[in-house]
């Protein structure tokens, strides 16, 4: 909780049983707020989606594996910040992976 006047952070003094400012020490009881480790849990429901949805860029390239000519690429530094980054590829067709050094 921060302090409506200082807007700095209060703490919970429970031995007095208030918020006391850390700036400029003004107190409010500690009904007020949310306290921390005290809230109540919430339910939610999480619906499950079974279709995998493609979000990766998809390029011309040719699958070493399947032949295929189509596949997602990532860019990724795998070595040192002076080296160039690695194209990893994904075949479409057959999930295989595979790695262009740049």
């Amino acid at each position: 909780m921060f302090c409506p006047d200082c807007k700095r952070l209060m703490r919970p003094d429970r031995a007095a049983g208030v918020w006391r400012c850390t700036g400029c020490a003004r107190t409010l009881p500690l009904g007020r707020g949310v306290e921390v480790g005290r809230s109540t849990p919430q339910s939610r429901t999480v619906d499950v989606v079974e279709k995998t949805v493609a979000t990766l860029p998809k390029t011309s390239e040719v699958c070493p594996k399947c032949g295929h000519d189509e596949a997602y690429w990532v860019l990724r530094q795998t070595r040192g910040s002076d080296e160039p980054e690695t194209r990893i590829f994904e075949c479409t067709k057959c999930g295989h992976k595979w790695r262009e050094y740049q």
